[in-house]
């Protein structure tokens, strides 16, 4: 379920991203195996990342790979990650004036997998999964009312309809968070789906072979022990 609305950000030639149905393959994004598992198709990228809870961003510290997990939040063709103003990442971005704000390289990935793939031979077992892939310069936000925004984003794509019905960040709050932006514009897909592809003199052998499919869910709620008497359950939860 999509928390995003589906405003585009201009492009070179002033076209709205949105304009076009698929992301255009970049040198970045085009996989070097498994082409054919490929995908740009934008509203299919929009629905990987809408499902997912948790994202990994990665970039370069002194030299090093660092690669955090980190929850996120999409408003149409942009995505906004969150941390404390003294975190590394948030620091390296710069602070948000284009003529003091470098940015910072980043690549951002999402995964979902669905379902354990058991071959007949040990090379050929492998995994149902969606992903996308991400690459771009992250701007930390500066702008009150856009890091208002992401920052409902985010509370909105773990719990849709949460950010209104709950307190928001106080002055004091807003000040010690800091928000990065990353625009779609570099962007893959991948998926894998279908059963084992075992070679053909493998399938006689005596070896249960097939797909353990895994799905996300919910266990019932479990109410705060200081739950103050007569809340109910928001009808948001309700359908989560």
């Amino acid at each position: 379920m999509s928390v995003a609305s589906e405003s585009g950000i201009e492009s070179a030639t002033g076209e709205s991203a949105t304009d076009t149905a698929s992301y255009a393959p970049t040198d970045l994004t085009v996989p070097t195996r498994g082409r054919d598992r490929a995908a740009y198709d934008r509203e299919l990228v929009h629905a990987i990342l809408d499902e997912a809870y948790v994202c990994h961003l990665g970039f370069v510290r002194d030299g090093a790979p660092v690669v955090l997990p980190t929850l996120y939040g999409r408003v149409g063709e942009r995505l906004y990650v969150h941390g404390s103003t003294g975190s590394r990442p948030l620091r390296m971005a710069g602070d948000g004036r284009p003529e003091k704000d470098p940015g910072l390289a980043v690549c951002l990935t999402v995964t979902h997998v669905d379902g354990l793939v058991l071959a007949r031979s040990a090379f050929h077992h492998s995994m149902n999964y969606r992903s996308v892939v991400i690459h771009g310069t992250a701007h930390q936000v500066t702008d009150p009312e856009e890091k208002r925004t992401a920052l409902d984003a985010l509370v909105d794509h773990v719990v849709p309809g949460r950010s209104a019905d709950s307190r928001p960040a106080n002055a004091k709050e807003l000040a010690a968070t800091a928000v990065l932006s990353l625009d779609l514009a570099a962007v893959s897909a991948k998926m894998r789906t279908g059963g084992p592809n075992d070679d053909p003199e493998d399938l006689g052998l005596p070896y249960w072979a097939g797909v353990a499919p895994l799905r996300k869910g919910h266990d019932p709620l479990i109410p705060s022990a200081d739950l103050a008497p007569g809340i109910e359950v928001p009808d948001y939860l309700i359908e989560l």
